[in-house]
């Protein structure tokens, strides 16, 4: 090939993804796996049988619909009016996507053109930097810094300038867990509006909030024409294998993305729309029961990495909690990550690899609590050798 490098210039440096490295080091290894996010139990049986009714009676087999199955469409505007007292039209303002991080693409190259700007909060999930690199856009990292991981608002307001385009938020936040207050929202909103910017907001953990709550920022006054909200499935209902997720937003936004996506998936999940729809009628005692479990599962955790000799940033929500390895003499996360499947049989995620400047996050370490409890014990325990 004449000596040219193969990968395209805008996605150098991104190479595989710390989920997949690690995860096949827990494979490799046979170490507990607190690295990647998934559960290692599924959802609710009633939506699974509903996912198999839907295969059986030829739901979805062939093309669905490109916006998605009317009937998650219409599930999506009822659960977000039911929570957040949001009106949409489901045919106009409800786009289902593969998963959330379809979703975040096909907005990013929808809505950037090459030398935009895009604020986004540091550390950040990976998919952001390569989603605002494949459009050609240029991203501006707002650092969030233990122990509170807050934003700051006057360095946000500094950082906007003529090519700032796009403000890429993610409450609550992965990986630190912060979740913004409505006062930080507000603040938010009134410089999107006076500077004229688009708002992305990642919500995939909305219904995993332990203090505090979730405040969707389209619901605040100036927002509704200029922000496209994001969510899925996947961490709300455990079937994070099915990959169904939706972007809201005013009409003129949804075709723009609509646009790009169909030239991505074209459509996807065509059964398990069907399914989800019935997901997001269930109960409130559902959403109740799940959030509460994750809490006292993020405390048993959080006590075990203590006792371990971990500083641990405690979450508002999520199902991961960061913490440092300073305490226990260590200073490279991501050799220290690389190692920990060898010394105690536990797998975790370098926060490190979530910053442009790894320093930022050098000693940083990610775990994530949606495990059964007893392997949350025996991880603790076995953490427990570092401190020995």
């Amino acid at each position: 090939m004449g000596g040219r490098p193969l990968l395209n210039r805008r996605l150098e440096g991104l190479g595989t993804t710390i989920f997949a490295e690690m995860s096949a080091l827990a494979a490799e290894t046979g170490a507990i796996n607190l690295g990647q996010g998934f559960p290692d139990t599924d959802g609710p049986e009633s939506v699974r049988e509903a996912a198999v009714r839907a295969l059986r009676d030829g739901r979805g087999n062939q093309y669905p619909p490109g916006p998605g199955v009317p009937e998650l469409r219409e599930a999506i505007a009822d659960h977000q009016r039911r929570f957040y007292g949001i009106d949409l039209d489901p045919d106009t303002e409800v786009l289902v996507t593969a998963g959330a991080t379809e979703a975040i693409a096909a907005t990013m190259l929808a809505l950037l053109e090459p030398g935009d700007e895009v604020i986004a909060f540091e550390p950040y999930y990976d998919s952001y930097a390569a989603c605002i690199a494949m459009a050609g856009a240029r991203r501006v990292p707002l650092t969030l810094r233990a122990p509170s991981f807050r934003p700051d608002l006057d360095e946000l307001r500094a950082k906007i300038t003529p090519k700032t385009r796009l403000l890429l938020l993610n409450t609550p936040h992965n990986p630190t867990g912060m979740v913004l207050t409505l006062e930080e929202l507000s603040a938010i909103a009134g410089l999107a509006v006076e500077h004229n910017l688009l708002v992305v907001t990642d919500e995939v953990y909305e219904h995993l909030v332990f203090e505090g709550a979730h405040h969707p920022i389209a619901a605040l006054p100036g927002m509704r024409e200029r922000t496209v909200s994001i969510s899925s499935a996947g961490k709300t209902f455990s079937f994070t294998g099915w990959k169904v997720g939706w972007a809201t937003a005013s009409p003129p936004l949804i075709a723009a993305v609509r646009t790009a996506k169909q030239y991505l998936t074209f459509v996807s999940a065509g059964p398990l729309q069907y399914a989800i729809a019935e997901a997001l009628c269930l109960p409130d005692t559902y959403f109740d029961t799940f959030r509460e479990d994750l809490h006292r599962k993020r405390d048993l955790l959080a006590d075990g990495l203590r006792t371990a000799g971990f500083e641990v940033y405690t979450p508002q929500g999520t199902y991961f909690l960061t913490t440092d390895i300073t305490p226990l003499g260590e200073k490279d996360a991501y050799n220290f990550c690389r190692s920990l499947p060898t010394r105690c049989g536990v797998v975790a995620v370098p926060n490190s690899v979530f910053y442009d400047d790894p320093e930022q996050g050098h000693s940083q370490v990610r775990f994530t609590f949606c495990k059964k409890d007893d392997i949350l014990h025996e991880a603790a325990r076995q953490l427990r050798h570092l401190a020995a």
